[in-house]
Parts: C-alpha cells; structure tokens; sequence
C-alpha cells in the first residue's frame, strides 16, 4: 500500500498544486473520493472545508486531511486510468504550453502519467536524464527508428548544466516538439506513446490476436489477448469493448507446444488449476513469442517478483542512488584535501612571517652593528658569525619547506589525475553494467530456444525409437506371415506330387481298360460278321448306358460319378487346410 500511496501522491500534487485549495479543495476531495471508491459524509466534507479557521484543513494545512481521510481509507479497487484523467483535468488546461505540439490531447495525457511513474520520489517532481533517456529509447524502438545517442548526449549536457531534469510538462514539450522522432508521423507516434503507455501504466507484456478453442461447443474464435502480470484476458476486438474471459495465472501454471492437428497450426496450451486453454497463433515466430512470455510471467508469479518494467526501474533508481553516494564521497575527500591544503598554506605563510620578523631583526642588528662597529670589532666578528649560522639554517628550513611544499603540490596534480580516472572509471562502469545487462538478456534468450529445441529434439527422439519400435513388431508379423505361407505352399506342392502320381496311376489304369476294350471289341466285331454272316438280317440288340458318358483328365470313363465326386470333396478339404 506504501507504494500505491506514493503514486497516488504524484498525481494528487499535480492539481494540488494547480488549484487554489481556499475555493477548490472540497471539489479535489469529492472527487477523489468518487474517483477512489472511498466512502464519505458530505456533511463532513462540508465541515473539514468551512471558512473559519477552526476547521482542521485550516489549522493542519490539505497533506494530513489527504492521508487521513482519502489515502488511508484507499483499497485498491478503482480504475486507476479514471483516476489519473481527473487530476489531469484539474491541472492540464493551466500548466500545458499553448503551443502546438505533434502529439494529442491524449498522448500528452499518457506522456504525463509515464512522467508520474517514472519521476524521483521527491518535491517538486522531475524526471532525471537517465530516466528521460531511457523513455525516449522505448518511444523509438517502438516506433521502429533507430535511436540517436550523439544527439541525446548533447541534450544531456545542455540539460546537466541547468538543471537536474524535467518537469513533467517540460517531458510533454520535449516529446511533443519532434525533436527525437523526426521524420514520423502523428499517428506513428500515437501508436508508439500507447505501446510504452500500456507497458510501463497498465503492466500489459503483451498483446495481439490469436484463435481460442471453446470448452462448449469446441470452435475456433479470433480474440485479441491482453497478458498483464497475473492475468490473460481476451477480447472480441482490440478497442477492449467486449470483454469474453480471462486466464488467471499463478504459479502452478504452465505452458506447452502442441503439434499441428485439425488444420490448425502454431497450437500451444495453457494448463490451469481449474481449466486448459487451447490457442492457436498466426506463425510459429508470435507462438514463440507468447509462450516465452507466457512462461516468463510465471517465472516472476513463482518468484514472487515484480513485473520486469517495475524491477528495471528499481534497480536503475538503485544504481544512481549507488553513484551519487560515490560522488558524495568523492566530494568530501575533495574538501578533505582542500582543506589540508588551506592547513599547508597556513603553516607556509606562518613561516614567511617568520622568515620576514627574523629578515627585519636581522636588519636591525646590522643597523646597531655598524653603529658600534668601531667600539665592538671582537663582539661584532663572533655576532657575526652568530648570524651567520642562523642564516644557513633559515636557508635550510626555507629550502626544506619549500620542497615540502612542492611535493604537496605534486600530491594535489596526481589527487586531481585520480580524480578525473575515478569519474571515467564510473562511466566505464556504467557503460559495462549496460553491456552485461544486454548480454545477460541475449544469454537468457539463447536458453530458453536451446531448451525449446532441446525438449523438440528429445520429443522427436521419443518418436522416432517408437516408429522404429513399431516398424520392427510389423517386420516380425510379416515375417511370420511369410513362414506361414512357405509352409502352406510347401505342403500344397506335396499335395499337387501326390495328385500327379496318382493321376499316372490312373492313366495306366486307363491304358490297361482302353486295351482290354479294344479287345473285346474286336472280338465282339468278328462275333458280330460271322452271325451276319450265317444268319442273314439278324441284328443283335445291346443294352445301352443309363448314365451319362465322363470325360476327365485321365480319359473318357475313367472314374464312375460318386468316385469322382468323393476325389473332389477330398481335394477341396486339404486346400481349406493348407489356406
């Protein structure tokens, strides 16, 4: 709650400060209340702002009647957009430029409230150069431009040696005058604003239209899906009019690639506590994408971590924090050094003083000396050489100062060299933290593919042993069903020997008859010419055959009709046999 009073706090500044709270503050206060869902008596209302001076807003001044009745009493169940666009009514029609400006009504509205989020915690608000950088590199690479960092560097020096940042109606003009989008249109940096706007405002990670298997009636349905930090909701469109469900997200949740089926392609499923949802995306690149993002959210769930665009923007707070400490330090052995180095000039000038006293006692003493020159010849020699002595010894103490001296000056250059080292060893630092940052997200990338292709490769591999599995069951039926045939064509061709034998068996059998026939025949023949013979018209009268004459394979009569039919039930059974 801390934290959403302090953005509630930004916002509540920008029309307290705007308006004249003497004859506006009871109409700030009702609606912040009506705005915040807060629950409130206007006969009270009507009592905190009454014109004497007894009332508490007189006596306690606006801050703690806003804490204690409005903030306090805040749950966390207002729209946090309607919020924002009445304080911003309150305050844009007397702080926003006249002058014209590339962007909307409604992009300097979205400008402001990322300039809340992103301004320092402190009054009055600014947004500093690292954070104004940061945002416009966002704004460019939505917008598909390619970012200008020469001449964001003269911007920033200009602004560092102003001021500490912008106010937030100083970001609108900046972002407004084009001087960072040149070259784009209104609408491309609308769009560009509503990007950044959504990520940064409305925690939204990401969004686009897929299709939506149904639990009922199991069709496919484009919706336009919206993945915030702990939710996924769909719409009909993308204008959020119709809202058709939403995708609750926790830490049990998880997301898997499914192949192509039904003639539906780039399918994934999101499995829930309490329901799976079957998507379809346009192309294996936006499938890619949703499920890297899907799983990245539920990586944040389970770590308990806040969204990425509010902990990047901790830890830059963090860093600078981390180096004005460090120039803070910087300065005070700074003014350490300078004052041991005012310490050092004092004890120098003490002792030119004294060089000078000494010089004028010196004089003084010559000026008596050659008063009395005459009178103190002897006195004078050894006075003399007195001086002498003393004077060597200043000149030593001169000369040994005066090196002291040097060498402290030395000590201030190679100070102000390490000085200058530290400031472009920060820089350099700076720069590295940014490169590792990049690398450790290239890093972090590379390992989610190499372990999407390592699960692909691992699921084909599991396919492939199964075909092969599969291919040799199907190799040992059909061999099986090849040993099963040889064994029944071997038997049907000692089947079709033993017919053949038997069939010469009956041809011999047929030749003997046929012989024997022809026999009886002749016989018969030459019976039948001698009764002609001797007896004239006599004809004999033969009895003719009742059954109908055979012909086989073997010759004409060669079986009667019950042994033929009796050989043929007995072929027909060992063919069934052998099949």
């Amino acid at each position: 709650m801390v934290g959403l009073k302090e953005e509630l706090l930004k916002s509540i500044w920008h029309a307290f400060t705007a308006l004249d709270l003497d004859r506006s503050g009871k109409v700030l206060s009702h609606n912040l209340c009506t705005v915040l869902n807060v629950p409130h008596d206007p006969v009270a209302l009507e009592e905190h702002f009454r014109d004497d001076d007894e009332g508490p807003v007189s006596n306690q001044g606006y801050m703690p009647y806003l804490n204690k009745f409005i903030l306090e009493k805040v749950q966390g169940n207002f729209d946090k957009v309607e919020f924002n666009r009445m304080c911003w009514t309150l305050c844009a029609k007397k702080n926003l430029s006249k002058s014209p400006l590339l962007i909307s009504d409604e992009d300097a509205f979205k400008v402001w409230v990322i300039f809340n989020f992103l301004s320092e915690d402190k009054y009055p608000l600014i947004i500093v150069p690292e954070e104004i950088e940061y945002l416009l590199k966002k704004i460019t690479e939505a917008m598909g431009a390619g970012w200008q960092q020469e001449q964001f560097d003269h911007y920033k020096i200009a602004l560092n040696t102003s001021r500490e940042g912008l106010s937030a109606w100083e970001l609108i003009d900046l972002i407004g005058s084009g001087q960072f989008s040149k070259g784009m249109d209104r609408q491309t940096v609308s769009m560009a604003i509503n990007e950044v706007f959504n990520e940064l405002i409305l925690d939204v990670l990401k969004q686009g239209y897929m299709l939506k298997k149904g639990h009922k009636r199991k069709n496919w349905m484009e919706r336009w899906f919206v993945l915030k930090p702990n939710i996924i909701s769909y719409y009909v469109s993308e204008d959020l009019k119709e809202k058709k469900g939403d995708i609750i997200l926790d830490g049990n949740c998880c997301v898997e690639a499914l192949p192509d089926k039904d003639g539906k392609k780039c399918l994934f499923l999101i499995k829930c506590l309490d329901k799976t949802f079957e998507i379809s995306a346009s192309d294996k690149k936006k499938k890619q994408e949703w499920i890297q993002a899907i799983q990245s959210t539920v990586s944040l769930l389970r770590a308990g971590s806040a969204p990425p665009h509010k902990e990047a923007r901790q830890k830059r707070k963090e860093l600078r924090q981390k180096l004005q400490a460090e120039q803070e330090e910087l300065e005070r052995q700074m003014r350490e050094l300078q004052a041991a180095n005012e310490n050092k000039q004092k004890e120098l000038e003490t002792v030119r003083k004294q060089l000078e006293a000494a010089a004028a006692r010196a004089a003084e003493e010559e000026k008596k000396r050659l008063q009395t020159q005459v009178e103190l010849q002897d006195r004078f020699s050894l006075e003399l050489e007195r001086e002498k002595m003393v004077r060597q010894k200043m000149e030593e103490q001169v000369a040994q100062k005066s090196s002291e001296l040097e060498q402290y000056l030395q000590r201030v250059r190679e100070l102000e060299e390490m000085y200058k080292q530290l400031q472009e060893a920060l820089e350099d630092e700076k720069q590295a933290r940014q490169d590792e940052e990049t690398v450790r997200k290239l890093q972090a990338r590379l390992l989610e593919e190499e372990t999407a292709k390592r699960a692909e490769l691992e699921k084909w591999h599991l396919q492939q042993q199964q075909t092969i599995q599969m291919t040799e069951a199907e190799k040992q039926e059909l061999e099986n069903q090849r040993m099963m045939k040889e064994q029944a064509l071997q038997v049907a061709m000692e089947q079709l020997k033993q017919l053949e034998l038997e069939r010469k068996e009956a041809l011999e059998q047929y030749e003997e008859v046929k012989k024997k026939l022809e026999t009886a025949a002749n016989n018969t023949k030459s019976w039948k010419d001698k009764v002609a013979h001797h007896e004239g018209l006599i004809r004999l009268i033969e009895p003719g055959s009742k059954n109908p004459h055979l012909i086989t394979n073997w010759g004409p009569a060669a079986f009667t009709e019950a042994e033929l039919e009796q050989r043929q039930r007995s072929w027909k059974g060992k063919k069934a046999t052998s099949t």
